[in-house]
């Protein structure tokens, strides 16, 4: 029982919690990867003295980080998630920037520059945080934020960013990415505060389900660099299996149920030290 009631409160801290309803991954930070499969130049670069994600660090690389097993999302593949991410250190004025992105093809890396990790995969949505300026199919704009389909970086829908997002400025920002499958709605939040914004900067209608071809995914992000790059980090991730908005990373909303039952491991384990320590 004791054993039991430290796990489960690690869980929350750090990693995967998963009951009959949902699972929630939370990293509040990446010194310890577990669950996650590295790919790409991302393996050798994590984890690190920063204790982050680093998916890219350098020119002509790609890389990316995706949950190891695959995640059944519910009410028709809703999710929601949230991280704080790092664009810094340019070369070459910086690029390409990072996706978070949810696919169904397992454990992969995609093209690398303008491809930002995540060109050619199938199945997937991706949301980038782009920082290159690749003619017509970033909207001429070298700050931007979009969503793509089954590996297109040709974006369905478009927002740019001010300030910019790349690393000459090396900012802090937060992102917030929800898509209620009953809707069929996709939004997108972007600050450079963590504090949840009121307003989407990108809303998009889609059925998510019959873009992955199923219910089940691989969760995480990519990058890619080419005769410019930057180093691109995650910071911190949350992930939940249902449309359930986040309002900051770490504050897990835990089912009732479970709630109570940790609250009674607790208060067992305490009333047992107590019986030892008079019985001493």
């Amino acid at each position: 029982m004791k054993k039991l009631a430290i796990t489960a409160i690690s869980c929350m801290m750090s990693g995967w919690i998963s009951t009959a309803a949902a699972t929630t991954i939370l990293y509040n930070d990446f010194s310890d990867t577990s669950g996650l499969t590295l790919n790409g130049v991302t393996a050798a670069l994590t984890p690190n003295a920063d204790n982050n994600l680093r998916l890219t660090n350098s020119t002509g690389q790609s890389g990316s980080a995706f949950s190891t097993n695959a995640i059944q999302l519910n009410n028709d593949a809703s999710f929601s998630t949230a991280f704080n991410f790092n664009i810094s250190k340019p070369i070459n004025s910086g690029a390409d920037g990072l996706t978070f992105a949810l696919q169904t093809v397992s454990n992969t890396a995609g093209g690398g520059g303008g491809g930002i990790g995540y060109a050619g995969i199938p199945n997937s949505v991706a949301i980038e945080f782009d920082t290159w300026n690749n003619g017509s199919v970033d909207g001429y704009s070298a700050s931007h934020v979009g969503i793509n389909l089954n590996g297109d970086i040709n974006s369905v829908a478009r927002a740019n960013v001010t300030p910019h997002l790349d690393a000459n400025y090396s900012n802090d920002w937060f992102a917030w990415i929800d898509y209620n499958g009953v809707a069929d709605l996709l939004e997108v939040r972007l600050a450079q505060v963590d504090l949840r914004p009121q307003l989407a900067i990108l809303s998009y209608t889609v059925d998510l389900a019959a873009v992955l071809g199923s219910t089940f995914g691989y969760a995480g992000f990519t990058s890619g660099t080419g005769w410019a790059g930057a180093q691109h980090d995650i910071v911190n991730w949350q992930f939940e299996s249902s449309y359930n908005p986040i309002d900051n990373v770490g504050q897990v909303p835990l089912p009732a149920s479970l709630s109570l039952f940790l609250v009674g491991l607790l208060g067992l384990q305490m009333a047992r030290r107590r019986h030892k320590a008079t019985a001493a």
